[in-house]
């Protein structure tokens, strides 16, 4: 269920890791001082220098008085892009579930997707926090009102991935190394793209879990793996991330291929249950797959590594000798 989670908006309450804690609000205003007298001494230790400044994903704008040296990430594809962007010994705090690469798996560990640790955040003095929308929305605002730059990653597209990681670059000077990473980004994605064309394009069925079965819709980067690679989500036409589905709308859409999307691509039972609809033809066709869910879930570097196996699988699928086999 991890994988749906990941996918999910998640809602919670502004302050729970302060509210565990038993803080009021002259708790908050304590912390709140801390927090600028933190920003202050952070600032006033770094060398002066030229005022650095781009767009995030949702169109706000992230000015920095230099690059940033200490900074704080609050997805797990956030650290990957970070440590992608070539600044990595920069991160000086994470959030759970951040496990690559390995360097971050030793990092501070700052709260979880359903509440920050506020108070060890301002301990860490971070001049940048890199975020994305679904981390604790309320508590990220309480950061940025209380003077801490945030830049929000939410890449709608595959190449906005590269773009997340030249501006993390120029937010931590490290452009040049950045660049590069989204250069080498994109040219694999294209080289995907390339070798997937000219097949018939194959119905294929992204399942992400069991009971109940969930599925991916249009708005989601794999939908639009899949179609780089030779495949239509049966399910793309719906304009949402992520829907549970049932067996009979699954059989009605009848897909060539399903793949299954798992943690370290572990294969599930669920994904061979399908057998028993032996009409359906990724049955018939026995194209049932895996790929790993930390991978494509992800919109990180290493998106186009499960890219990569996603595209490996559909180019391996048979396909039928005939219309409607």
């Amino acid at each position: 269920m991890a994988a749906v989670i990941a996918l999910r908006r998640c809602a919670s309450s502004p302050y729970r890791a302060g509210a565990q804690a038993g803080r009021g609000i002259g708790g908050w205003r304590r912390l709140g001082s801390s927090l600028l007298a933190a920003a202050g001494l952070a600032v006033a230790s770094l060398p002066v220098r030229a005022e650095v400044h781009v767009v995030d994903d949702t169109g706000a704008s992230v000015v920095l008085a230099q690059p940033a040296r200490r900074i704080v990430t609050l997805a797990p594809h956030a650290t990957e892009l970070v440590f992608a962007a070539g600044a990595g010994e920069r991160v000086v705090g994470v959030i759970k579930g951040s496990d690559y690469p390995p360097a971050a798996t030793k990092l501070p560990v700052v709260g979880d997707v359903a509440a920050l640790d506020l108070e060890r955040i301002v301990a860490l003095a971070p001049d940048l926090i890199v975020t994305w929308p679904w981390t604790t929305p309320a508590q990220v605002s309480w950061l940025r009102d209380h003077g801490i730059p945030v830049f929000e990653t939410d890449a709608r597209h595959i190449d906005d991935i590269a773009s997340d990681i030249e501006r993390l670059g120029v937010l931590a000077g490290t452009k040049a190394s950045a660049d590069a990473a989204a250069a080498r980004f994109r040219a694999k994605v294209d080289a995907l793209a390339r070798s997937a064309g000219g097949s018939p394009r194959l119905r294929v069925f992204y399942q992400v879990y069991d009971a109940p079965i969930y599925t991916l819709g249009g708005e989601q980067l794999v939908t639009q793996a899949i179609e780089r690679c030779g495949g239509t989500n049966v399910f793309g036409a719906q304009p949402v991330p992520a829907l549970q589905v049932s067996v009979e709308a699954v059989l009605a859409a009848d897909p060539q291929v399903i793949v299954a999307g798992t943690d370290g691509a572990r294969r599930p039972a669920w994904l061979d249950r399908w057998r028993r609809w032996k009409a359906l033809a990724a049955v018939r066709l026995g194209n049932l797959f895996v790929v790993d869910a930390n991978l494509l879930h992800r919109p990180g570097p290493r998106f186009v590594d499960g890219m990569a196996s996603l595209c490996a699988a559909l180019a391996g699928a048979q396909r039928p000798k005939r219309d409607g086999l």
